[in-house]
Order: structure tokens, then C-alpha cells, then sequence
């Protein structure tokens, strides 16, 4: 054999061969620290000694919980269909432009007439959770805004976006309220051609200058279909003062602005269809109307029948594994070593 092929004759050789048997003998005695789980055994030594047993009784423990877990538990929140009271309502506001007219007062200050009736309508819905709410604005043309709805929360912002100017000056009462007798059509809620349960408020401060319905139309249609409408005149009689705005949007000032409210139609439209006629002079009036409504005939709805889980596996699976992890921890601790000697 060719030992020359290995260069034993440099000196880096001998070096590593003769620090070889040193470095295998350090590595026997030192120690390494290695995370492992025992075996079955190690987790219960006999022994007198109480710390022990703590190994086993949390493996078991943490065991049962792990199984439970994998056993997908739930609460279950069974929830059946009732029946509710309540009513349908269609809000319809007039926007006009004089709805900026400021002849109302907050806390001394002027306010114009839609903010004076915004708190109330508000109030109004935050009070009547059973009731399906909807609301149709006007002015020169007629919309709806929000359909009937038992979402009063979303209702709520959408009446918040209201104001003045928002469609084309101008009073369309009899298409305002034609399209909230439209949006009042369903067939589920009639009887003997009657619509049962619905209501209109109507809300204006003018007269009708605008719109393929007169008011008398409209409230015949309201009439033939079993719909009662409350009618409530916005604003003080006489010269009103109206805010001037500069480009900008800014106030600069008021005229004087003549208020032409058509009560005769508003009282016509209220007693041809069972309603009631208001006179909006202050906010308390408008109070009146809807305290009205709560004499009226109530309408039962069929609320949604849903069921609703919650996953519990979490809760158990969870203190399962720490309490199994912390048993393993223990398992390989000196007492349980000592325990066993």
C-alpha cells in the first residue's frame, strides 16, 4: 500500500489525528440540550414522591380535552320564526328649496325646516324597531330614498344625507306622495283590495306647482287602496326669513320670503283617506303626528328564522395541547428522574 497517497508526512495530519480521540471524548461527557417527547412510560414513574405524578395527570387531562375538541362541540342557538307588530310606513319630505326657510329655533339660534323636522324623524325611528320604515323625497320630480325596511340604522344615514336642493326646485305633492303609494304595493299584505297596516306621512311646506298627480289624485288612489296619509304643514304662516347664500355656499344674509302653504289640500288629502292633518308651527307638533299613528290598527310580519353556531373547539383543544406540552415539560425534570433512582 502506497501511504504516501495520504501525506502522512505533513504535520496538519498528525495534528488532526491526534486531536481526534480528544474531541470524542468531549463530546461523551457534554451534554446537549434536546426538546423530545417521552415515551408512554416516562410519563408515570412509581414513586412516593408527589411532584411525580403531575407528568401523567396532565398528559390524561390533556388528552381528554384534545379528543373533545377533535369532537367539533358547538352552541347552537336555535332561533324560531314569531310574529312581530307593527307598521308600514312611507316617510315623504318635501326638499324644496324653501325648506331653508329659518323660521324655527334651536337653543336660540335659527333653524331652517328641515332641521327642525330631522330630529324628530329620527327620534321616531329610533323608537319604533317593529315597524318597516321607508322614505321618498321631493321637490320638482319625486324619489325614493329608502324602501321599506327593518334596518333602521342604515334608514338613519340615509336621512342624515338629506337637504334641500338635492332635485330640482319646485312642490310635486301629488308625485310624492304617488310614489309612496307605490312603493306600499305588495300583494302578501291586502285584504279584500285594502292594503292592511301602511301608512303615509307626508311633510311639506308649499303648495302643488309640479308633477303628472294633483294632490286629489293622488289621495284618491291612497283612498281606493285602504292607505291612510298624515299630512303635516311645515313653517310658520306669513313672510319668513330666507337665507341669501354667496357662490361659495356661504350666508350672507335673508329676504323676506312669503310662506305658501296649501293646507286646504293637505286637510282634503288627511280626511279623504282617514288621516290627520298637522300644523307644523314648532317641532312638538310634529311629535303629534306620529303619536297619532300609534292609535292606529297594527299589522302582524313574520320575522326570518335563522340558526346561529358558535365553534367551542378552540376553548378545549387549546388548554389541551399546553396542559399535554406542559406534562411532557415535567415528565423529563430531575424529580421525575430522582423519583424513579
Amino acid at each position: 500500500m502506497n501511504f504516501d497517497a495520504f501525506n502522512f508526512g505533513e504535520p496538519l495530519w498528525f495534528c488532526a489525528l491526534l486531536v481526534l480521540p480528544l474531541l470524542w471524548w468531549l463530546r461523551g461527557r457534554r451534554r446537549v440540550s434536546v426538546f423530545f417527547v417521552p415515551f408512554a412510560a416516562a410519563w408515570h414513574r412509581p414513586s412516593l414522591a408527589t411532584l411525580s405524578r403531575w407528568p401523567a395527570a396532565f398528559a390524561i387531562i390533556g388528552l381528554t380535552l384534545i379528543v373533545i375538541g377533535l369532537a367539533r362541540p358547538q352552541r347552537v342557538e336555535d332561533r324560531h320564526e314569531v310574529n312581530t307588530k307593527g307598521y308600514d310606513i312611507m316617510l315623504a319630505i318635501d326638499l324644496s328649496g324653501s325648506m331653508l326657510a329659518e323660521d324655527y329655533e334651536a337653543r336660540g339660534a335659527r333653524i331652517n325646516r328641515l332641521q327642525a323636522v330631522k330630529p324628530v324623524i329620527q327620534a321616531f325611528i329610533d323608537e319604533r324597531p317593529n315597524d318597516r320604515i321607508g322614505i321618498v323625497v321631493f321637490a320638482g320630480r319625486a324619489y325614493t330614498m329608502a324602501p321599506l325596511t327593518f334596518d333602521h340604522a342604515w334608514l338613519e344615514k340615509q336621512l342624515e344625507r338629506l337637504k334641500p336642493g338635492m332635485i330640482e326646485d319646485r312642490t310635486a305633492i301629488g308625485d310624492g306622495l304617488g310614489v309612496a303609494l307605490t312603493r306600499l304595493e305588495q300583494t302578501a299584505r291586502q285584504k279584500e283590495g285594502l292594503r292592511q297596516g301602511a301608512f303615509v306621512v307626508l311633510l311639506t311646506d308649499g303648495a302643488n306647482n309640479h308633477g303628472a298627480l294633483t294632490p286629489n289624485q293622488a289621495a284618491m288612489i291612497a283612498k281606493s287602496r285602504g292607505v291612510a296619509v298624515y299630512t303635516i304643514g311645515a313653517g310658520r304662516s306669513g313672510i319668513v326669513p330666507m337665507p341669501v347664500f354667496d357662490d361659495k355656499g356661504n350666508k350672507i344674509g335673508y329676504r323676506r320670503f312669503p310662506s305658501d302653504l296649501d293646507e286646504n289640500a293637505l286637510h282634503e288629502i288627511a280626511d279623504l283617506t282617514g288621516g290627520r292633518y298637522f300644523r307644523a308651527a314648532d317641532s312638538d307638533t310634529v311629535k303629534d303626528a306620529f303619536e297619532a299613528i300609534d292609535q292606529a290598527k297594527k299589522i302582524e310580519f313574520q320575522s326570518k328564522s335563522f340558526l346561529v353556531t358558535t365553534e367551542l373547539f378552540p376553548w378545549v383543544a387549546a388548554p389541551g395541547m399546553a396542559l399535554l406540552f406542559i406534562g411532557a415539560l415535567l415528565a423529563r425534570q430531575p424529580w421525575s428522574r430522582e423519583a424513579t433512582s
